[in-house]
């Protein structure tokens, strides 16, 4: 078997998408002397980057998701107007972005379904939040819906993201970001665009409005619509 079926075939056991973590955690199964060369991850990189460049086997459908050519990708229409799914879809695109720019990354919801056959789980690459301060700190920090922390040296949270699914959560959002306030941390809120009235009301009330520039409100659209062109640029550079 060469490495090019060794990796179709994991992708045909996960329902025809993976992520690299998949991917390298079960293509020996197929191809045992896979991990016999230091460098094997970049081996498989590179054979998996050949057949995109070539339009072959594989395609690229997001920051980190690799599927089988003729996968038929979930229809997002579904996910956005389904009120979970959107949550822990918000929650994936947010993991994705992370990852993309070289942070580890933390969720609260792991077992959640992002799209495409894959998982929050299957995206994150910290299971357990570092512990950068007090047990007391991280026990509320830990049901944060998503956290970005340093790679380097100290792990500290750097960017800290909360879906707000309706408007009544939106006050328990802010109060979970705010035991981070004495760290470098910044804070975005997600949700519906007319929630922003009332986020821009509470962060002008104490104690946020003593860091207002660290809080930042984005709508569902805007999140996405950045996520996506990320995407397509990231597509191209295959090409």
């Amino acid at each position: 078997m060469t490495k090019v079926e060794a990796i179709k075939k994991v992708l045909e056991n996960n329902n025809g998408t993976a992520t690299w973590e998949i991917i390298y955690n079960n293509i020996s199964k197929y191809y045992p002397l896979i991990k016999s060369s230091t460098s094997w991850q970049e081996g498989i990189r590179g054979v998996l980057y050949r057949e995109l460049k070539n339009n072959k086997n594989f395609k690229k459908i997001s920051l980190g998701i690799y599927a089988l050519k003729d996968y038929k990708e979930e229809n997002k229409k579904a996910i956005i107007e389904d009120k979970i799914r959107m949550h822990s879809y918000i929650e994936g695109v947010c993991i994705e972005l992370g990852n993309f720019e070289k942070y580890l990354t933390y969720t609260a919801d792991p077992s959640a379904n992002y799209k495409d056959n894959i998982y929050l789980k299957d995206l994150i690459t910290l299971n357990k939040i570092p512990l950068f301060t007090y047990n007391e700190i991280i026990d509320s920090v830990k049901r944060i819906d998503v956290l970005w922390f340093n790679k380097k040296s100290y792990k500290f949270p750097k960017i800290a993201y909360e879906v707000i699914d309706s408007i009544g959560t939106l006050e328990n959002a802010f109060s979970r970001t705010f035991q981070l306030s004495d760290f470098a941390t910044k804070f975005f809120l997600i949700g519906k665009k007319e929630f922003r009235k009332k986020f821009d009301k509470i962060v002008n009330t104490k104690p946020f409005n003593e860091m207002p520039n660290r809080y930042n409100f984005k709508s569902y659209e805007e999140i996405i619509d950045f996520y996506e062109k990320k995407v397509e640029i990231e597509k191209i550079k295959f090409y």
